[in-house]
């Protein structure tokens, strides 16, 4: 298993696409320090082949692949971790098959109740959101900053997401998010590469996040 770095751009993929693996690549290549395989088809064959690929090109630049939603998919590619949302399996049955050291996420959307239950649980990372208005989930809820500083004391790494970009992503990043997790903003660039370096300079004209 590949640890997690401390902070850093959470790339999430908006696949299918036919480009996918050098899109990804080109994601890595511009600082994304973890990056998440999320595909909502059925084309169980499609997805697994990805999977594997998606593994062996992160295993290439250090950085954890996790799988979204799909525990048994994470578990058959050996991938990193798995990302949980609400009508997920728990956080002790996915430990149960990936095991001890598996990277497991949660969405906790803005409700502090979830976040502080997922720790106790044994979460690696809590995420929150969506900030923005979000392409990808137009009706996700809104998250205040706020939630993310009252989080801190949870003392697990902080995943902000939903509709951020380089120019209001600093601002989450002030407030105490370690990761900023982007789909749109990164994957739905012309130049992948150049996006991703973008949310990677912000770490180093904002506040470092904490260790």
């Amino acid at each position: 298993m590949i640890p997690l770095h401390p902070y850093g751009l959470y790339a999430i993929t908006n696949g299918p696409r036919a480009d996918l693996l050098d899109a990804a690549d080109q994601a890595l290549a511009g600082g994304a320090r973890l990056l998440q395989y999320r595909d909502k088809t059925t084309d169980a064959p499609r997805r697994l082949a990805e999977a594997m690929a998606l593994r062996q090109l992160c295993s290439t630049h250090g950085v954890p692949l996790i799988i979204n939603d799909d525990v048994a998919l994470a578990h058959a590619t050996q991938a990193d971790g798995v990302h949980l949302g609400e009508r997920d399996d728990g956080i002790a049955a996915a430990r149960a098959i990936m095991g001890g050291q598996a990277i497991i996420g949660v969405s906790c959307y803005n409700v502090p109740e979830r976040a502080r239950a997922a720790a106790a649980a044994g979460a690696s990372y809590l995420a929150f959101g969506a900030f923005f208005a979000s392409p990808t989930k137009p009706l996700a809820p809104h998250a205040s900053p706020d939630l993310l500083r009252q989080s801190a004391a949870l003392g697990l790494p902080l995943v902000a997401i939903g509709g951020i970009t380089p120019d209001n992503g600093g601002s989450l990043i002030d407030a105490g998010a370690d990761y900023l997790a982007v789909i749109s903003a990164v994957f739905g660039a012309a130049d992948v590469r150049g996006a991703a370096q973008s949310f990677t300079d912000l770490y180093s004209s904002h506040r470092e996040p904490r260790p």
